[in-house]
């Protein structure tokens, strides 16, 4: 069975509502897929390799991601070249527009990057992944969702 990681940090709920929406829309994906759902402080960086899909939300601070997910990955580098292949996404909360939610974006999927990771964009809407600019609204969440759909079915159709 395929196992995607959601791993997220939120400090005042909004990343975390964005998060626990992407589970929703990888159990509504047709595809035999689990979810795991952590927060970035209590994700091991040895967990990583168990995932065949690794979904990142973090808040944007500072137009970057936040210390934990920064140091998640900071922590993944033991496992450099280990991830290559594996699927990848991102979603953000941010304060405002323009107060670099996509920044933060990038900076996530650069890290996936790096490490060799498939990441896919879409057509529709936020093209790197979901945006929230405060508490999530239904575009937001029906983002985070498609977000989800997406990584499982590109997980399903290399994994499945």
């Amino acid at each position: 069975m395929t196992t995607i990681g959601i791993v997220y940090h939120s400090r005042t709920g909004n990343t975390k509502r964005m998060a626990e929406e992407v589970v929703r829309g990888i159990e509504e994906s047709e595809y035999d897929v689990t979810a795991v759902l952590k927060t970035a402080e209590e994700t091991d960086e040895d967990e990583l390799l168990d995932w065949e899909g690794i979904i990142v939300g973090s808040p944007t601070y500072y137009g970057l991601p936040s210390a934990p997910v920064k140091d998640l990955f900071d922590r993944s580098v033991t496992h450099h070249g280990e991830l290559e292949g594996k699927v990848g996404g991102a979603f953000t909360s941010a304060a405002n527009r323009g107060g670099g939610n996509e920044t933060t974006i990038v900076a996530l999927v650069e890290m996936m990057l790096i490490h060799g990771m498939i990441v896919q964009g879409t057509s529709k809407k936020d093209h790197y992944g979901p945006v929230a600019l405060g508490k999530p609204d239904e575009r937001a969440l029906e983002g985070s969702r498609e977000l989800g759909k997406r990584v499982a079915k590109l997980c399903n159709n290399l994994y499945g």
